[in-house]
């Protein structure tokens, strides 16, 4: 019976659409460290060019599906924490922001492939004396938008991108400290104050 339906897969040919979903999720993976840099671009490559389920479906048996893929940790019971404890974005060939007033999380992934991730701070509230942001750009951009007085600390790698702070204001005692974690490969990650108008 198994070997009947691998069959029937490699001999149905894919839409478009099916490739994209693939891309999709080899995206995410190499967003989450599952892949490396060139074992995505091999994969993403592989899948443009596919022509039966098959061939899709061995690009991804060794990657979770969204249903098997790790849950956010829970909140300890009994923290006094406003908000979630953690939020994820996701930026793949798209564009991924968060803005206005929202309950900013004590951590925050922020994961661009191939897109743009914005996270804009300056009408919100920090509720937690110290957000971490764990920035990952892979050629795509991570940007933050940071209102004067909060402390940054801006740390992480850049390989063929950058990673920069274009904050020049003074920091306010006491103010919430924001850490900025980068992982940047053809991209970048730039935390710097609001646009004004």
């Amino acid at each position: 019976m198994e070997r009947e339906s691998q069959d029937d897969a490699d001999r149905i040919r894919v839409s478009d659409r099916e490739r994209e979903q693939v891309v999709e999720l080899l995206g995410t993976a190499a967003a989450e460290g599952r892949l490396t840099l060139d074992e995505y671009a091999d994969r993403a490559t592989a899948a443009h060019v596919a022509k039966t389920r098959g061939e899709l479906a061995r690009l991804t048996d060794d990657l979770p599906t969204d249903s098997t893929a790790a849950p956010l940790p829970a909140r300890r019971p009994g923290s006094a924490v406003a908000g979630p404890a953690q939020e994820r974005l996701v930026a793949i060939f798209g564009n991924e922001s968060r803005k206005g007033r929202w309950p900013v999380p004590a951590r925050l992934e922020a994961r661009s492939v191939f897109g743009d991730c914005h996270i804009e701070l300056q009408d919100t509230t920090l509720p937690h004396p110290v957000v971490t942001v764990e920035a990952t750009a892979i050629f795509g951009s991570v940007t933050i938008f940071v209102p004067e007085g909060v402390e940054v600390r801006l740390s992480g790698t850049a390989i063929f991108g950058s990673k920069e702070s274009k904050l020049r204001g003074a920091t306010s005692p006491g103010a919430p400290v924001l850490e900025v974690h980068s992982r940047v490969i053809f991209g970048s990650v730039t935390v710097r104050p609001p646009d004004r108008h």
